[in-house]
């Protein structure tokens, strides 16, 4: 199935990329490489805030890491000058995690965004990755994610 025919089976609208809060820029292209600079979760048009293990549990990070992937991929088509088909491979995600000390389940969390990035490239969305737990990330979002993809 083509990917964006499998977005629209999911009910996935790919929103337009998000204004940098600071000083970056949303994407840059090295050769066929594609760097993705981190995306914090959202809900409700606003950040998606909490603390795993304190505020949130992980069924709702993995929601907020799944809500990630969506505004990631619609980054990745902007940086693919329109068409996901380009994408060659999902290279690496990083994953942080805003989390209590206690909290272990900083892999479950990320699955929330590598499981669906699975289902719309299929094996291309098959990528290395790291998950951290931190004490804290920007407007108290729980979740923030980065991706490298690499392009036809």
């Amino acid at each position: 199935m083509d990917i964006y025919d499998t977005l629209k089976s999911l009910n996935i609208e790919l929103p337009p990329v998000a204004t940098p809060a600071a000083a970056y820029v949303p994407f840059v292209q090295a050769g066929p490489m594609v760097y993705l600079s981190g995306h914090i979760a959202k809900k409700d048009g606003g950040v998606w805030a909490g603390q795993l293990g304190k505020n949130m549990d992980t069924a709702g990070g993995q929601a907020a890491a799944r809500a990630v992937a969506i505004d990631l991929m619609g980054t990745l088509h902007v940086a693919c000058g329109g068409d996901l088909r380009r994408v060659k491979r999902i290279v690496k995600l990083t994953s942080l995690v805003n989390s209590s000390p206690d909290f272990v389940e900083h892999h479950l969390v990320t699955n929330g965004c590598s499981e669906l990035l699975a289902q719309v490239f299929g094996d291309k969305g098959a990528h290395a990755r790291s998950a951290f737990g931190v004490a804290q990330l920007p407007m108290g979002a729980c979740v923030e994610i980065e991706m490298i993809a690499e392009l036809n």
